[in-house]
C-alpha cells in the first residue's frame, strides 16, 4: 500500500479479551513503524469502528461473542477487503476454522495458547509485528478465488516409475517455497497438477499443526495427492508433501530413489521449516533433475538456496510481481540472479510437467508466448 510509505502502519485491534486488546495494544504501538487506531470486543464494534476511519490491518480472533471472527473475515473480504491477520488459540478443531479463515482471505495466522496469553503475546512481539508488516503489503483487489475441482478417483492418481526411466535421469523432483499471500497461491498451483505430475516437496511458512489440516484440505481439493511429510516419506509421482510447521524438511537420495528427511534444529532466515534449507538440499540431491519455484512471502527465505538449485542445473523459476501478494521473496532471489524465468502461476504447470531432451537428459521445459 503506497500510501503507508510516509506513515506508521494503521492497526486495529478485534478480540473479546481485555487483557489481550491491551498487551497488543501495547507491543504493536511500541514498534515505530505500526499505529493502533483502536480496539474492539466484537465485530460489531469493529464494523462500527471501519465505518469512521479504515484501518491498513486487522487483527482478528476466531470465538467472539455475537458474529465468529472467520464470519466477520467473509463479510469483510465481500464487501471491504482489508489484510487480517488472524491471532487464535490451536485446539482440536480449531485447526480446521483456521484454515477455513485463510481460505476465506486472512494473509497472516498467529497462533496464541490458551493459558498464558499475555506472556506468550510479549515473547512473540516480532513475529506479530512482522506478520502485521507483511500483510499491510498485500494486494487483495489480486487475490481471487480459484474455481474448485472435483477430486480424482484413487485409479487416476499414480503409478509406479518404471525403471526404464532411470536409464539417463533420475525423477524429476519440484521444490516450493511460499510465505506470505494465503494458502491459496499453493493450493491453485497444486490443483493445476495432473495426476501424474513430478513428485512435490512443499515448504509453506506455517505454525506447527497447522500443515497437516491445511494439506488435509488440499488433498480434498487437488487431483493430487497431498500430505503432511513424515521422516523418510518417498518421493512419488502425483503426490505432494507439505513441509510440517517448526520441523526443516530435506530431500535426500538413495540410488535412484528420493525420500524427505525432517531435522530440528535452530531458525533458518528466521524459519523453521526454511525454504533455503530445503532447496538447498534439492540442489544438493536432485541437482539439474529438479524444478525450484519461490512463490509470494516478506523477507528472502528462498533466494540463495534456489541460487543454489540454479548453480546445480535445476529449473528454477519464480512468481512474477503482479500475481503475487507481497512481491519479496521472488524479487530477492532474482535479484541474487537465482530466478531463471518470472511467470504468473497460471504457467507454472506447463513449465513444471513438460519436458524436452537436453545435452543427454531429460528436463522441464517451459512454454513462450
Amino acid at each position: 500500500m503506497s500510501d503507508t510509505a510516509h506513515r506508521p502502519i494503521r492497526v486495529l485491534i478485534v478480540d473479546d479479551s481485555a487483557v489481550v486488546r491491551q498487551t497488543m495494544a501495547e507491543l504493536i504501538g511500541s514498534d515505530p513503524g505500526l499505529e493502533v487506531m483502536g480496539t474492539a470486543a466484537d465485530p460489531f464494534a469493529a464494523a462500527a469502528s471501519i465505518a469512521r476511519q479504515r484501518p491498513d490491518v486487522i487483527t482478528l480472533d476466531v470465538e467472539m461473542p455475537r458474529m465468529d471472527g472467520v464470519t466477520f473475515l467473509r463479510k469483510l473480504m465481500a464487501q471491504h477487503p482489508i489484510p487480517v491477520v488472524m491471532c487464535s488459540s490451536l485446539v482440536g478443531a480449531n485447526t480446521e476454522t483456521l484454515q477455513q479463515a485463510l481460505s476465506a482471505g486472512a494473509v497472516e495466522v498467529i497462533c496464541k495458547p490458551q493459558m498464558g496469553v499475555k506472556g506468550f503475546l510479549e515473547d512473540s512481539r516480532t513475529v506479530l509485528c512482522d506478520a502485521i508488516k507483511a500483510a499491510a503489503q498485500a494486494r487483495l483487489s489480486r487475490m481471487r478465488p480459484a474455481p474448485v475441482q472435483a477430486k480424482l478417483s484413487a485409479d487416476a492418481v499414480l503409478s509406479p516409475p518404471s525403471s526404464s526411466a532411470m536409464v539417463k535421469t533420475t525423477e524429476t523432483i519440484i521444490a516450493i517455497g511460499v510465505s506470505t499471500g494465503r494458502t491459496e497461491a499453493v493450493r491453485s498451483v497444486l490443483e493445476a497438477m495432473p495426476a501424474n505430475c513430478p513428485p512435490i516437496v512443499v515448504v509453506q511458512h506455517m505454525p506447527e499443526h497447522f500443515t497437516a489440516a491445511f494439506a488435509r484440505r488440499l488433498d480434498g481439493l487437488c487431483g493430487i495427492s497431498v500430505s503432511e511429510a513424515r521422516h523418510g516419506d518417498r518421493m512419488l509421482r502425483g503426490h505432494a508433501l507439505i513441509a510440517p510447521g517448526n520441523r526443516h524438511t530435506l530431500l535426500t537420495r538413495s540410488g535412484a530413489t528420493y525420500c524427505v528427511e525432517l531435522r530440528d534444529g535452530p531458525l533458518v532466515s528466521r524459519h523453521r521449516p526454511s525454504v533455503d534449507v530445503l532447496f538447498r538440499s534439492v540442489a544438493r540431491a536432485a541437482g539439474r533433475n529438479a524444478v525450484g519455484l519461490i512463490m509470494t512471502g516478506m523477507g528472502d527465505d528462498g533466494a540463495r538456496g534456489l541460487l543454489e538449485m540454479r548453480q546445480a542445473g535445476a529449473r528454477t523459476l519464480g512468481q512474477d510481481e503482479a500475481s503475487c501478494v507481497v512481491y519479496g521473496m521472488p524479487n530477492e532471489a532474482r535479484k541474487l540472479g537465482a530466478v531463471e524465468e518470472e511467470l504468473p502461476l497460471s504457467r507454472w504447470r506447463r513449465c513444471c510437467c513438460a519436458r524436452r531432451a537436453s545435452e543427454g537428459r531429460m528436463r522441464p521445459r517451459c512454454g513462450k508466448g
